[in-house]
């Protein structure tokens, strides 16, 4: 958009004026006929958006920002006529504060169009979505489902960003904060299979939202995953299908890693990484496949969030994070290959990009390799321990003997090859 909008009066004022258009003519489609429809339409969307550009510009080349506020006092009091007029019949708000709305963003116009122009196609689809945003609120989403969006916002935007960041002495140096933030990706990470749930079922639904998640984090997937089969949401193939698909990720992100910052590394270890995804795809699908269709639709009684066990996965992490790394300076520097088995255990990913920017800088590549393995042995075992914990023996047995079908076979591929 920006190309197209630049900076000077003549842009802004025809952003403006365009957003006065598109968001009085959506206005005008709901204002009715006759001696009961609405006092604004489209004439006066469009008169209240040039209105705040004239009054934008004015004040910059006379100097006067008073008539800003003038502006802004003569619509606010046509608003209020307005919704005096109708309130009778419509005590909706919704016309009145798009008109202020539309006068305030023809001053945006003036100085940021691009924005302006931006905000205002944004307020036009909001008052088209009227129908399905009151649909959606009153007959789709539940109440458990508003509480638990409700308390995920709050979680973060006010109680993450306000705890402490960095490593805590008081705690053994734990990070406080990102133990936080995997307790709310565990979090998001259910809402997000809830919602594939009731979109395709337990059979699409589980395997898309595990596979995409486990970008992310694989560890806090298998984790939701165990919740939901333990507390019965999904049937439990349907929750070892998701588990696995995200370790279908893990390694595919791993060889995009390498790939990028030590190609050299990459070449060497490509054909490994392929097959344990084709391990870990043959598996999710194989599991997929044993779930009748329509079986395991999200339940629209009861809570969708597990906070304890997403709370229980994080602490565990952390705890298992502080005693290995107290393990490592305990043992001393011994070599590439601990400190990436220490770092595995936390992210598998980021201990891997670490063995691939020394790679690059001149390690040996068996230890590079010995290093990327151990990184993945580690984090192995971390989430199966994540999945015996959040879903039970029958759930973790089956992801655990998964992930060790996966190494076994991606070392049998690299011997080979």
């Amino acid at each position: 958009m920006g190309p197209l909008l630049g900076d000077g009066p003549l842009s802004g004022a025809a952003a403006a004026l365009g957003v006065g258009l598109l968001v009085g003519l959506e206005r005008e489609r709901r204002k009715g006929e006759g001696p009961e429809r609405q006092a604004a339409g489209i004439r006066s969307f469009t008169v209240a958006a040039m209105l705040g550009a004239l009054a934008q510009g004015l004040s910059q080349a006379l100097a006067a920002p008073g008539l800003l506020l003038l502006g802004g006092a003569m619509v606010g009091a046509l608003a209020v006529a307005a919704y005096w007029r109708s309130a009778a019949r419509d005590p909706g708000l919704t016309t009145e504060l798009a008109l202020c709305a539309t006068y305030l963003i023809g001053l945006l116009c003036m100085s940021a169009p691009a924005w302006g122009a931006g905000a205002g196609a944004l307020l036009a689809l909001l008052l088209a979505a009227r129908g399905r945003l009151h649909h959606f609120a009153t007959r789709v989403l539940t109440e458990h489902e508003l509480h638990d969006g409700l308390l995920l916002a709050a979680l973060a935007l006010v109680a993450v960003p306000l705890l402490p960041a960095g490593p805590q002495a008081v705690l053994g140096g734990a990070d406080v904060r990102r133990l936080a933030a995997l307790v709310l990706l565990i979090l998001l990470l259910q809402a997000v299979g809830h919602v594939a749930l009731r979109l395709f079922g337990a059979r699409a639904g589980l395997p898309l939202s595990g596979f995409f998640s486990g970008f992310v984090s694989s560890t806090a997937t298998i984790a939701s995953m165990g919740s939901r089969s333990r507390h019965g949401d999904v049937p439990l193939a349907a929750a070892q299908a998701g588990a696995l698909a995200s370790t279908i990720a893990t390694w595919l992100q791993a060889l995009m890693i390498l790939a990028a910052i030590a190609p050299a590394l990459a070449r060497q270890l490509w054909p490994a990484a392929l097959v344990g995804a084709l391990v870990a795809l043959t598996m999710t699908a194989w599991l997929a496949l044993r779930i009748p269709r329509g079986a395991g639709q999200a339940s629209e009684a009861g809570s969708v969030l597990r906070v304890r066990e997403a709370a229980a996965v994080a602490l565990m992490i952390g705890a298992a994070t502080l005693l290995l790394h107290g393990a490592g300076r305990w043992l001393g520097q011994d070599g590439v290959v601990a400190g990436a088995a220490l770092a595995g255990a936390a992210d598998a990913h980021a201990a891997i990009a670490a063995v691939g920017g020394l790679s690059s800088g001149g390690l040996a590549m068996p230890t590079a390799i010995w290093g990327v393995w151990a990184a993945l042995l580690s984090n192995s075992a971390v989430r199966a321990v994540a999945a015996w914990t959040s879903g039970g023996a029958g759930f973790g047995g089956r992801v655990a003997l998964g992930l060790a079908a996966q190494l076994a076979a991606a070392a049998l591929a690299l011997v080979l090859r």
